[in-house]
């Protein structure tokens, strides 16, 4: 059984019929100090520095320990109720079943958060970009035929958590000291993937194991023979003349937040903005307090939509483009089949920030125009030396299903 796998099944064990905790909601330091041994995690309690002994003063500041029960939270284990820690009654299945367990912790690895990450000066980027930066770093691996440079990784973490950031008035000092702690944040998440028995690391380089490339497998949403997919029409709403549609072949329990980027890449998005799913009643998005969505990565598309249902998705919400998503049919995966997978569509889709479903329908009026006064304008626009080249009505369904390999 994986280290980390081991870890939370004792801490769990542990919490027995609940712990106290202290009035921020942490573990308590004498229940901490008791841990630390008792699950082997490496973190130091005190430390010797010349003639003084700088000795923990919190139970947030061991940072492995945090990560065990990090895991036993997002894997369902234990839960806070009050000013106690307790167990979950009913995932305590879990425990007796390691195989259940792994890909529950796995699969959710992306929901730990920054807890087991340095905090406060000397804060890295990837620690508030957690789950896009752990991502992104399990897909590079994954999308690789063998192993893969640290160097490497940490150059792809860097370029998707430094991303959402304006980084152009740092000093050359800050941005270096910035992309060390990066880098350092960065190898702290594989050698807890490592713990988990999902990654294998040897020299300067890092490779999925057999049982990490199953877990991505499942968390990609790619489904194994037999399992139920769903066959889902994809429409963009309100658009004049050729309507603009997908249809696509996507795992019945893929989370809400893979089928975004399902959507994204079916569409031919760019992903730039933000969105949120709605089904009548509750919107589900990116886990942001001020947005008050529900979190899509916790919400599973068979659990909202059934055969015959529809669920919308809003793009953008400068341009707000709606799109309906029709569960046509149920079916089953082939062995040899690929998912998700595009197997239909119709018309291009509009180019990112044109203003909407309005300023589309402007934009294809002066094109059709050579001799209006903004046609030229609207061609440099889109970084066209021929207007002949932007045609409406055109869908490659090849161009389709090869955005939606690199998405995986």
């Amino acid at each position: 059984m994986a280290e980390l796998v081991e870890q939370v099944r004792a801490f769990t064990e542990w919490v027995g019929a609940g712990r106290k905790l202290t009035q921020t909601g942490r573990l308590t330091l004498a229940d901490a100090k008791a841990l630390v041994p008792l699950l082997g995690t490496s973190d130091v309690l005190e430390q010797t520095i010349g003639d003084h002994v700088y000795r923990t003063r919190s139970s947030e500041r061991l940072l492995d320990l945090m990560l065990v029960v990090e895991c036993a939270k997002v894997a369902g284990l234990v839960r806070k109720t009050g000013q106690r820690l307790v167990q979950v009654k009913k995932n305590q299945a879990l425990l007796d079943d390691p195989q259940k367990l792994w890909l529950a912790l796995f699969t959710r690895f992306d929901q730990v958060g920054e807890v087991f990450l340095r905090p406060g000066f000397g804060e890295s980027l990837l620690r508030p970009e957690f789950a896009d930066g752990s991502r992104a770093a399990l897909t590079s691996l994954y999308n690789a035929e063998g192993a893969v440079d640290i160097a490497r990784l940490c150059t792809t973490v860097w370029n998707v958590v430094s991303a959402p950031y304006v980084l152009d008035d740092l000093t050359e000092l800050q941005l270096e000291t910035l992309r060390i702690t990066t880098d350092r944040d960065t190898k702290q998440v594989l050698e807890a993937l490592r713990r988990l028995g999902a990654v294998t690391l040897r020299d300067e380089s890092a490779e999925l194991t057999d049982l990490g490339r199953a877990g991505m497998r499942r968390l990609l949403g790619m489904p194994e023979a037999g399992d139920p997919i769903y066959q889902v029409k994809i429409t963009l709403l309100e658009i004049e003349g050729l309507p603009v549609w997908r249809r696509v072949l996507v795992p019945a329990d893929i989370r809400l937040d893979r089928l975004h980027v399902v959507i994204q890449a079916a569409m031919g998005w760019e992903n730039y903005h933000l969105h949120y799913f709605l089904d009548g009643e509750t919107h589900y998005g990116e886990a942001e307090p001020e947005l008050q969505y529900r979190d899509e990565r916790k919400v599973r598309l068979k659990d909202l939509v059934k055969p015959g249902g529809r669920l919308e998705y809003n793009y953008d919400f400068g341009d707000s483009w709606d799109h309906e998503i029709l569960v046509e049919e149920a079916k089953v995966a082939t062995a040899d089949g690929r998912y998700p997978r595009c197997v239909a569509g119709q018309a291009a889709c509009p180019p990112e920030d044109v203003g909407g479903t309005g300023g589309y329908a402007r934009l294809i009026q002066i094109l059709g125009e050579p001799g209006h006064e903004e046609h030229q304008d609207i061609v440099g626009w889109l970084g066209l030396d021929d207007p002949s080249r932007f045609d409406a009505a055109r869908f490659s369904l090849d161009e389709a299903n090869q955005r939606l390999a690199v998405q995986r």
